[in-house]
């Protein structure tokens, strides 16, 4: 299957959309949270992050889901800063602290083509968000290196739905999490009240641009969704209601790894509800409660 970004790059797409998206970085409106920072003249809006992107590292990773990482590994690009900045986040030396180093769009396609020459199966950006300009910059500067493995929005979720829609056609492959649907449980570790509604919409988006997923003959993840869920101590029901809403309102056959590796993490303990790991009652609930609803393709992470 040939990525969708060939076609868009051939028909003048990518750059219009690079254009428009650029438009959107400073003042910066790239997030629900539309904080209007002006980055390029060196503010800092609510991710913390600069105009200049950052990378904290790029390799094959053999950790994420199965369809992602196949026989040869995810190409996998974790970006610093983030726009959502759990309470509990497990990445906050990455997500709060932004370590990593700055790195233009030539040089992150080169990182692209590298993994790409190293056997990886797909280009996998961690935490896109508010760095979405300089990433389809490099993407068309990588597609003459020969850039022609499928990309993957690997995201928090809080997401501008004007941004998904400019992105239709340059990711095959999308992967946001559903944290809560509950907005007292999304303000007290988000802050973020309106997180549900944002990230219903924002997920319904993606699943009409690129569907269930699809996978090759040899299980590998060519194009369509894949959703994350963490399951939180203490709030079984918003996972149920979480599960409930992707089988009502996605897809029977959406892709949903349901996720049992949370650990208390940064403010966690704060928090005595999350002050602690899941319990195995907690998360065989999770998973018999998919089974239930009829989800056909749930995973355990």
């Amino acid at each position: 299957m040939v990525p969708s970004y060939i076609k868009a790059k051939q028909d003048g797409s990518l750059e219009e959309k690079a254009e428009e998206l650029e438009k959107m970085a400073s003042p910066c409106v790239l997030c629900p949270r539309q904080c209007k920072a002006r980055r390029k003249e060196g503010s800092l809006g609510y991710c913390k992050a600069p105009y200049e992107l950052y990378v904290s590292s790029a390799f094959p990773h053999f950790g994420e889901e199965a369809p992602l990482v196949g026989s040869r590994g995810s190409g996998t690009l974790f970006l610093t800063h983030c726009n959502i900045r759990c309470v509990f986040c497990q990445n906050y030396e990455i997500s709060f602290f932004g370590d990593g180093a700055p790195t233009s769009p030539k040089d992150l396609a080169h990182m692209m083509v590298r993994l790409q020459k190293a056997g990886c199966h797909n280009i996998n950006f961690v935490t896109p968000t508010h760095y979405v300009p300089q990433i389809v910059q490099a993407i068309s500067y990588a597609i003459d290196m020969g850039l022609s493995i499928p990309l993957v929005f690997n995201c928090g979720g809080y997401e501008s739905l004007e941004v998904i829609r400019l992105l239709e056609g340059i990711f095959d492959i999308y992967m946001p999490d559903i944290k809560f649907l509950d907005p007292n449980l999304s303000q007290r570790y988000l802050n973020a009240r309106d997180y549900p509604q944002v990230v219903k919409e924002v997920v319904r988006e993606m699943h009409r641009q690129v569907g269930d997923l699809k996978t090759d003959s040899q299980g590998v993840a060519e194009r369509g969704l894949i959703i994350r869920h963490l399951v939180m101590p203490s709030h079984i029901e918003d996972t149920k209601e979480v599960l409930r809403f992707v089988r009502e309102e996605i897809s029977k056959d959406a892709f949903v790894n349901i996720m049992a590796q949370y650990h208390p993490c940064h403010k966690a303990f704060e928090f005595p509800e999350i002050g602690r790991r899941i319990t195995e009652a907690e998360y065989l609930e999770a998973l018999e409660f998919a089974r239930k609803i009829g989800l056909r393709r749930a995973a355990t992470h």
